[in-house]
């Protein structure tokens, strides 16, 4: 069965997003700092590699990630099945060798549809923060890989804002760049 990996940006100080997200749409202000790995890193491609296309077999997303990137352009970006969780019905989508199923039922549901379609490979929770914290929650993450970019912003989007247990965690690798400390740990069971 594939592993279940979140897979996301973040500061120093635990926020997915900057504030006025109202005001600036998707990162919210400042908040396109988190993703100066993946525009400014030399090694950035190496990393996108390793970190996502080559190991994995689906992606799993809100509908507000979705919308907020436009779908990710034409080509859909991803090469791979994307489960979007969301409370209103759409029809599937093909964007290039991108899949967009909308799922309405639940976590469970797109995680267990996104394993499907995986395969042997794993699964990348991409977010946003309510959708980590629903499948951290109801226990269907193995590992996380967090992008902590080197900045306090003070306020945003926190990650892990509304989960009511602790996860214990096993560190498993850390890639330092000028841009981003890339931490992947695994979720004791």
């Amino acid at each position: 069965m594939a592993s279940v990996e979140v897979d996301i940006s973040m500061s120093v100080d635990g926020f997915i997003t900057g504030p006025n997200t109202d005001d600036f749409p998707g990162l919210g202000q400042g908040g396109e700092i988190l993703h100066a790995w993946v525009h400014q890193d030399p090694d950035r491609r190496a990393l996108l590699d390793d970190a996502l296309f080559a190991t994995a077999g689906a992606v799993v997303t809100s509908r507000k990630i979705y919308e907020g990137t436009g779908g990710w352009g034409e080509d859909g970006f991803y090469r791979m099945p994307v489960f979007v969780l969301t409370h209103r019905p759409h029809d599937q989508v093909l964007k290039g060798d991108t899949t967009f199923t909308f799922v309405t039922d639940g976590i469970d549901s797109a995680i267990r549809q996104a394993r499907a379609a995986a395969g042997d490979k794993k699964v990348h929770v991409m977010g946003g923060a309510s959708l980590i914290q629903q499948a951290l929650s109801a226990g269907l993450v193995d590992s996380l890989h967090l992008h902590v970019a080197p900045v306090v912003l003070g306020a945003g989007t926190r990650l892990f804002d509304t989960l009511v247990t602790s996860i214990e965690l096993e560190r498993i690798e850390v890639v330092e760049s000028r841009f981003a400390t890339h931490l992947r740990f695994r979720i004791v069971k």
